[in-house]
């Protein structure tokens, strides 16, 4: 194992990145209708198309994934948000303060506020949604880790609910910004889950009005709306009458629907379509890295090959990465070197730990015991081929990456490992993940704040949650680590919590357990008649609450 150098660099750059996605980026494109007006005007609707996969579910408290994510921010409002310099702003909750031991928490609530079924917004409400995200019937993995140290809510009044806790959470505001833990209609709730999964009630801007699957989800404003978040731009309802949330998984499809009108949004913009549409007068460019964990490879150390050391660090001193960001990426990914998003502050990184030197990861797996060659050229040991097995989910990598992962895998096989790429659907790579077959795996995870590093790299991680999925898939079980992450989860003082994960990712760097890649990316590409449209400074979501139609 190299020894390691601590680099401060990337937290300098991490706060810039951070105020730079919540202004969320819009590269205008010179735009010439921008500058036909700049006053807001009501109606229209907004059609959007992603290229992420389609939700099983609009509920977002059930599984909790980024397609739900995408859309439920449209509809559902959450306890608390984050302004652009990643401040804890409010939303429905006013103010809130804990216990001098961290145990307690007061949230005081909107008075208000009512869901759209007509029902008010009060501390029973919130008591509802955490028990609803709690019950292992919900089958909820996002939200039930995030509130994993929450034992219960009361609601002492009906605008004040009090959080206990098992134990401090200095990640809770964060948590609760999410829309994974935002905030539904007990009473929708109640109808149960196939109905509410159809069209969760909430106290957003809009009301999910039909759902047509593998087409489109229908949103229409919600005409009472009075509930923002405190960094919205207006008050009120919002512009837009309604929005057409579209599923067109294809990205030549996506692009040339929004070149043609036909669409006003899009989601999933490839890297040359970026460039592309940046060489445009009717496109804007909104580049939103989602905060959180960076996005990486993670290797899987539960099992052979990868559970000895020497391995892990073969693998990743035989690929060559940087080549491949710079041809396929276009300039819209910068390499990262950190567990961590360029978003969060307490990023740690050591590129040299990632150099490319295939002498080194020879000699790594010769002292391995991985002397021999086939005649295909892969290692052998004992009788069998050192082989990798790494599913790939379509929904989640474009086509972009799954080629980065190609190069990956051709540069790999000159150190003598056998990659076995797997495309897959959404629910086939779960099912493979859920079965522990893989060696390495690209798995998106988002959470507000380096609190991720203990959902991600925990030990606890490797047991499943209610839905089944477990966070930790690169298995990695080390108390040295398990205490410096559950430490830093309880630990207020914010430059002692910062060097707990200082100290958390050189392990996990130092122990070749990821190869991180780059930030997650959110590219979104809009028509420039789309005003005010911008990412949410929680998980980078779009929201249209301000959002207008020029022309309209």
């Amino acid at each position: 194992m190299h020894s390691l150098t601590t680099s401060r660099a990337r937290r300098g750059l991490g706060a810039v990145g951070s105020a730079a996605v919540l202004a969320l980026l819009i590269t205008a494109c010179q735009s010439p209708a921008a500058e036909q007006s700049s006053t807001p005007v009501a109606g229209g609707t907004l059609t959007y198309a992603s290229g992420d996969a389609e939700p099983t579910c609009l509920d977002p408290h059930v599984g909790g994934n980024y397609p739900q994510a995408l859309i439920a921010g449209q509809f559902l409002d959450s306890l608390v948000s984050r302004d652009a310099d990643g401040t804890v702003i409010p939303w429905l909750a006013t103010e809130w303060s804990a216990s001098d031991d961290g145990l307690s928490w007061d949230f005081t609530l909107r008075d208000d506020v009512s869901f759209t079924d007509g029902t008010p917004f009060n501390a029973e409400a919130v008591k509802v949604n955490v028990e609803h995200l709690k019950d292992p019937a919900t089958e909820s993995s996002t939200g039930y880790l995030a509130l994993g140290k929450v034992e219960s809510v009361e609601a002492v009044s009906d605008t004040v609910a009090r959080f206990t806790l098992s134990a401090p959470d200095s990640a809770l505001l964060e948590s609760l910004s999410m829309p994974w833990l935002a905030i539904e209609s007990p009473a929708g709730i109640a109808r149960g889950m196939e109905e509410n999964c159809q069209a969760p009630i909430g106290t957003g801007p809009f009301i999910v009005d039909e759902w047509v699957k593998q087409d489109h989800v229908s949103l229409v404003r919600n005409d009472d709306y009075n509930s923002p978040p405190a960094d919205a731009k207006h008050e009120g309802k919002a512009y837009l009458e309604a929005i057409e949330w579209r599923f067109i998984p294809d990205s030549a499809s996506r692009y040339a629907a929004l070149q043609a009108g036909q669409v006003d949004v899009l989601d999933n913009a490839q890297p040359d379509t970026i460039s592309a549409a940046e060489k445009t007068t009717t496109l804007a460019h909104i580049d939103a890295p989602r905060p959180g964990a960076a996005n990486r490879i993670e290797l899987n150390a539960g099992a052979a090959p990868f559970s000895d050391p020497a391995v892990r660090e073969a693998f990743i001193r035989a690929v060559n990465v940087n080549d491949g960001i710079e041809s396929l990426f276009f300039g819209s990914a910068e390499r990262s070197y950190s567990p961590l998003s360029s978003a969060e502050s307490a990023g740690f990184s050591e590129e040299s730990l990632f150099d490319t030197d295939l002498d080194e990861a020879n000699e790594l797996l010769d002292s391995a015991g991985w002397t021999e060659r086939d005649a295909d050229g892969y290692r052998v040991k004992d009788g069998e081929r050192l082989t990798l097995d790494f599913p790939v989910s379509t929904n989640q990598s474009i086509p972009a990456e799954q080629s980065l992962f190609e190069q990956i895998q051709a540069t790999a096989k000159d150190a003598g490992f056998e990659v076995r790429l797997s495309l897959l659907d959404l629910s086939s790579w779960y099912g493979v993940l859920a079965e522990n077959n893989y060696d390495l795996v690209s798995a998106p995870y988002t959470k507000v704040g380096p609190d991720v590093l203990r959902i991600l790299y925990h030990s606890d991680g490797i047991v499943p949650a209610p839905s089944g999925y477990f966070a930790n898939l690169s298995q990695v079980s080390n108390p040295e680590l398990d205490e410096l992450l559950t430490t830093a989860s309880e630990t207020s003082d914010d430059g002692e919590r910062a060097a707990l994960y200082d100290q958390a990712q050189e392990i996990i760097l130092g122990g070749f357990h990821i190869l991180p890649l780059y930030d997650q990316q959110n590219h979104f590409l809009l028509g420039t008649q789309v005003k005010d449209a911008r990412a949410m400074p929680t998980v980078s979501t779009p929201t249209f609450y301000d959002a207008w139609l020029a022309g309209q």
